[in-house]
């Protein structure tokens, strides 16, 4: 009994790791204003789980199948009174900030995953509203799943949050472990105690929440972690192998086709995401079709787009490459806005889009990548005096 309420209480008290994994949204100085935060956070959450559980005792509130305990022990002390429905309101408010965490956390790690290979580069996409859309949309699907699978039952679906969650407390807690080991900071010996005694807490509740409550539905996620860690290794796999595979290597740029004589009345654009084999074939075509042949970059990285620029000249000299800046990370009107400048300033020549793009082996794969030139096929495809060109790679 001691063991489950320990668990229970533990579940009751996360949330506050949501400030942890927000510290660059705070203003300068960030670590000092997360630290404060968290800190009257954990005044206020401990104040009233204390409270609560006092007042719960001196009541002699006993578990209901349909009331809560919170409303319980605000109806005992309130009665049929204004002060008890402000109380029902104040926790339904605070409930749906809670689940905004979610909303607010998991598309950012998907992000960073998303980064770093281990999920599909859809992932990685800010919407119009500079929120990760991706991941927003598939949380919301498949909490809605969750919802509709449990009839929206708490008591079974908080086993499936404990267990995650504390699951992920562990790992994150033993991985700080080995960094401090394998640190050479100062008062590294302290944060290795810290973290251990983190780690062995959490571990605790993820064994007493994984056996007591296995039957309940825990089960779903001692089963879904294997098949999302499998999941996560195979799209790494996949993104390195189509990585090995567009990496230029010695010779490639030999094999460029020189400037075919005779000068052509269109004007050939290609949009570039970077230097890669299968923009190389995208501009050996576009240098066939033309001499007057530019390479267009959409960024919203200066310094990530100079480099690029520096490489380029240096590699492809003959063909020139105009950065545009994108500070919203829209890509699709800024090419427009190119193209309708580039229109504007030659209006009776015609303009050829050259789109590179790479085809995977296998038609799933397809879901793993955030290839630009679909979209921008798509806004091209109506707008007049444009020709439109897919030069395809064809991966292993």
């Amino acid at each position: 009994m001691i063991l489950r309420a320990f668990s229970s209480g533990c579940s009751a008290l996360t949330g506050l790791e949501a400030i942890a994994n927000g510290v660059p949204a705070f203003k300068p100085p960030e670590s000092k204003n997360a630290a404060t935060t968290i800190a009257w956070m954990a005044g206020i959450l401990a104040t009233f789980f204390v409270g609560l559980t006092m007042l719960a005792h001196l009541f002699h509130a006993v578990p209901l199948p349909r009331t809560t305990l919170i409303s319980e022990v605000g109806h005992t002390a309130f009665g049929d009174t204004p002060p008890f429905y402000i109380l029902q309101m104040a926790t339904m408010l605070i409930l749906i900030m809670a689940s905004n965490t979610s909303f607010a956390d998991f598309p950012r790690l998907a992000s960073i995953m998303a980064r770093d290979g281990f999920l599909p580069r859809h992932m990685m996409f800010r919407g119009d509203r500079l929120a990760f859309s991706a991941g927003i949309l598939v949380l919301g699907v498949l909490a809605s799943g969750l919802l509709i699978l449990f009839k929206a039952d708490t008591h079974r679906l908080i086993p499936l949050y404990a267990v995650g969650v504390f699951l992920s407390f562990t790992l994150s807690q033993s991985g700080m472990v080995v960094h401090w080991l394998r640190s050479q900071e100062t008062g590294r010996r302290r944060s290795m105690i810290i973290n251990g005694v983190g780690a062995v807490g959490t571990a605790i509740v993820v064994a007493i929440a994984a056996s007591t409550k296995f039957t309940h539905g825990a089960w779903i996620v001692l089963l879904a972690i294997p098949i999302l860690v499998a999941m996560c290794v195979q799209i790494g796999r996949h993104y390195r192998r189509v990585a090995e595979q567009l990496e230029i290597r010695e010779g490639d740029f030999t094999e460029l086709q020189t400037t075919p004589p005779g000068a052509s009345s269109q004007t050939v654009i290609v949009p570039v995401e970077g230097l890669d084999r299968a923009v190389l074939r995208t501009i050996e075509y576009a240098r066939s079709l033309s001499q007057n042949v530019t390479a267009v970059h959409i960024t919203d990285d200066v310094q990530e787009a100079e480099a690029l620029r520096a490489e380029w000249e240096e590699k492809i000299p003959d063909v020139p490459i105009v950065i545009v800046e994108s500070p919203y990370r829209a890509l699709v009107a800024p090419f427009l806005a190119y193209v309708d400048a580039v229109d504007r300033a030659n209006p009776q020549g015609c303009i050829t889009v050259v789109l590179p793009e790479f085809v995977p082996a296998h038609f799933w794969q397809n879901l793993l990548h955030n290839q630009p030139a679909t979209r921008l096929r798509r806004a091209l495809k109506r707008r007049p005096n444009t020709a439109i060109a897919n030069v395809l790679y064809q991966l292993r």
